[in-house]
């Protein structure tokens, strides 16, 4: 098991690099998580990961690809509720690295 050092605060992250507590995420390690991947987080970006907490919040779960775009085009229209949109933002693993950043536990179905 990893950490990330944010704030002072030592954050357990598993083999994979979720956040083991969900209740550790904050903007800060959304950001910190994101430099990990090289990604830095734009505007677009917030408003997905926003979506997926909400999403989550909802249904208790982390959606997979095609529940996220879905839901995506339901909240924020087709222009952004797309394949090609989110694969651009989240390196072609939108479900699993938007829930990463969003400090979700992994989508059931994601390798």
């Amino acid at each position: 098991m990893s950490t990330l050092s944010i704030e002072g605060r030592e954050i357990a992250l598993d083999k994979d690099g979720f956040l083991v507590e969900l209740s550790d995420w904050s903007q800060a390690t959304a950001e910190a998580l994101a430099a990990r991947e090289e990604l830095q987080l734009s505007s677009e970006h917030w408003e997905i990961l926003e979506l997926l907490r909400a999403f989550y919040a909802e249904f208790q779960l982390s959606p997979a690809t095609r529940p996220l775009i879905k839901y995506v085009a339901l909240k924020l229209g087709p222009d952004k509720g797309n394949s090609l949109h989110l694969n651009r933002l989240f390196k072609g693993t939108p479900a699993k690295l938007a829930a990463k950043l969003a400090g979700l536990p992994k989508p059931t179905n994601c390798l």
